[in-house]
């Protein structure tokens, strides 16, 4: 008998499990009688989920500085707690192809730059959003994003993802969450919610254990981690630009004798910084709050609110959310107006910090009130510029310091100019390794590689060299190099020209945006090498890109398209897809600020 339905959607409809079909029987029986098919797809997500046995769990991060990787650890724990089964996978290392076939989807992501996915998961967002974007009829999912409010695109990479799985028809468990940067309470509701309903839906319990809450924070503390960090010292501080450069760029040595902390190249260290007692004392000034009033932080403690301002809040970083707070304590009309203009806005936090908001538009506040206009101070991430097999128990930094001047004052950035400035050598200060498994050199010392940074973005592949050269590796190794000026921001010169001439640095090629009236930049230098660039991938090489998201990143980006196009007469698309296979295979690593 000749049957009336295509031989593909009789393949199609053999995907689907007994309990779809039985769902789609009646939602096409409801369409043949001509009646509401709204009544047959208004079947509620918690009931066509609740009727499907032995749930298969799993969790994706895709993390930028490892918070997003610290909160689906955290909601694995809870999982095999609750007996459900659950695996963990960082997004870079997912094979994307495998999504039509899972069954719950948890996706914990950061956003980067202007809203973008952070580095790991951009295959999993170009698959998602490509021209080959799968059907996802089978699977169920629940999205939380961790961002800055201080960006405009808030959180939008998480969005992106939550938005374009359910267009492309997966089913969400419940409502999309978005974290600020003090993001841990949210988060764990978000996690407990969630444990919660897939344990009903396993009918079972979600209740963690006393003893495994234990041992967990026993697991902890065994560890310096950002919530134990290690309080280490400042050994060495010393300028690596000239006094005629623009930019001050420090290298920063700080001693971990004792702590047994281990790193290895491409990882990043977490600094916990003190604001500049200047700054606090200005902020009190325009305020006229007394600086022993005591507070009551987020986590309960009690302090002063000169301690407040000085290590548990950012005061340095103006935010929507500051700006709504103190404009409706001032009642000022112009504030009111920059709020309601989206671009005014944006303008405003890009160039104003918090002290000059006081200044302009000064306002009598209470101790708490002035408390609760900031976030917490989070941590600082700086890319790792030694091999420890070089240093032995120290950690080298690159920090270029933030200077600006407002209102006729100078101020610095918070924690470069705490590094940088501020910090005595042998003061103290707090710190964490934050491990970056994207950013890591071939296990095959033979492998050639290729390092792409500019200014600070030098750091990694410094310690780069001093591993391979540790390592006695005799892979080939190419650095391309961008700052202004050749006699004033050549950062570590001496050290590559030594590298050179040990050759270890197998070749180099050097791009000075400020040395003359022509403007050249590191995709200018790559474009120009084109042909040995693709040569150097054919045979292998690994490439790393280190610096600026907003713009160097992303015209290199943009230059290894075209190279690979060009080079390997691809279209475009193909040398996306190129890249793409690149990334999937870690043969293409960013590590991008």
């Amino acid at each position: 008998m000749t049957t009336p339905v295509s031989p593909e959607l009789l393949q199609s409809l053999a995907q689907l499990s007994p309990t779809q079909l039985a769902w789609l029987s009646g939602y096409a029986w409801a369409n043949s009688q001509q009646g509401s098919a709204a009544a047959a797809v208004a079947v509620p997500v918690a009931s066509t989920v609740e009727s499907v046995a032995a749930r298969k769990v799993l969790i994706l991060s895709a993390s930028q500085t490892g918070n997003a990787r610290r909160v689906a650890e955290s909601l694995q724990l809870k999982f095999e707690a609750a007996g459900i089964d659950v695996s963990l996978c960082a997004s870079g290392d997912y094979k994307s192809k495998q999504l039509p076939n899972e069954d719950i989807l948890l996706l914990v992501t950061s956003t980067q730059g202007e809203g973008e996915p952070p580095e790991e998961a951009l295959p999993l967002y170009k698959y998602l959003f490509g021209k080959k974007a799968p059907a996802l009829n089978r699977l169920h999912f629940a999205v939380l994003g961790l961002g800055d409010s201080s960006y405009p695109q808030f959180c939008q990479c998480g969005k992106d993802f939550d938005s374009q799985l359910a267009l492309l028809g997966a089913q969400r468990l419940t409502e999309r969450v978005d974290c600020d940067v003090d993001y841990q309470s949210r988060a764990a509701a978000w996690q407990d919610k969630i444990v919660a309903l897939i344990s009903q839906l396993n009918n079972s319990h979600a209740g963690v254990s006393n003893e495994v809450q234990q041992s967990v924070v026993a697991a902890q503390t065994a560890i310096f981690t950002k919530e134990v960090p290690f309080t280490a010292s400042l050994s060495v501080r010393q300028r690596i630009t000239t006094p005629n450069a623009s930019k001050d760029v420090e290298h920063i040595e700080i001693d971990l004798t004792g702590s047994g902390i281990r790193y290895q190249p491409g990882d990043a260290l977490g600094v916990f910084y003190q604001n500049a007692t200047a700054l606090v004392s200005e902020i009190l000034q325009h305020t006229q709050v007394d600086k022993n009033a005591a507070v009551r932080l987020a986590d309960g403690r009690e302090v002063t609110i000169e301690q407040a301002l000085q290590n548990e809040l950012d005061i340095t970083q103006t935010t929507p959310a500051l700006v709504q707070a103190y404009a409706q304590q001032a009642h000022i009309a112009e504030l009111d107006g920059i709020i309601a203009d989206t671009a005014a806005l944006k303008q405003f936090i890009a160039t104003t910090p918090p002290v000059s908001i006081l200044a302009t538009y000064p306002q009598l506040l209470s101790a708490q009130t002035l408390h609760d206009l900031f976030r917490p101070l989070t941590p600082r991430l700086y890319s790792i510029a030694s091999s420890q097999d070089e240093v032995g128990e120290e950690v080298h930094l690159t920090v270029g310091v933030v200077r600006f001047t407002h209102r006729g004052r100078q101020y610095t950035g918070g924690a470069s100019g705490f590094l940088g400035e501020h910090l005595q050598e042998g003061g103290a200060v707090r710190v964490f390794v934050e491990e970056n498994h994207r950013f890591r050199l071939p296990e095959d010392g033979n492998t050639p590689i290729i390092m792409i940074g500019a200014g600070t973005g030098i750091a990694p592949f410094r310690a780069f060299m001093q591993q391979r050269d540790a390592n006695g590796d005799a892979g080939e190794n190419w650095l391309v190099f961008g700052n202004q000026k050749f006699t004033d921001d050549f950062l570590y010169q001496t050290e590559w020209l030594q590298y050179r001439k040990s050759r270890l640095l197998t070749r180099y090629d050097f791009a000075w945006s400020r040395q003359s009236n022509e403007k050249i930049y590191v995709q200018h230098k790559l474009r120009e090498q084109a042909a040995d660039i693709w040569a150097w991938l054919q045979r292998g090489a690994h490439i790393y890109v280190c610096g600026d998201a907003g713009t160097m990143a992303r015209d290199v980006e943009q230059a290894l398209l075209e190279i690979v196009a060009t080079q390997g007469q691809l279209s475009l698309e193909d040398a996306d897809e190129y890249l793409s296979e690149l990334r999937q295979q870690q043969r293409y690593q960013r590590d991008v600020y």
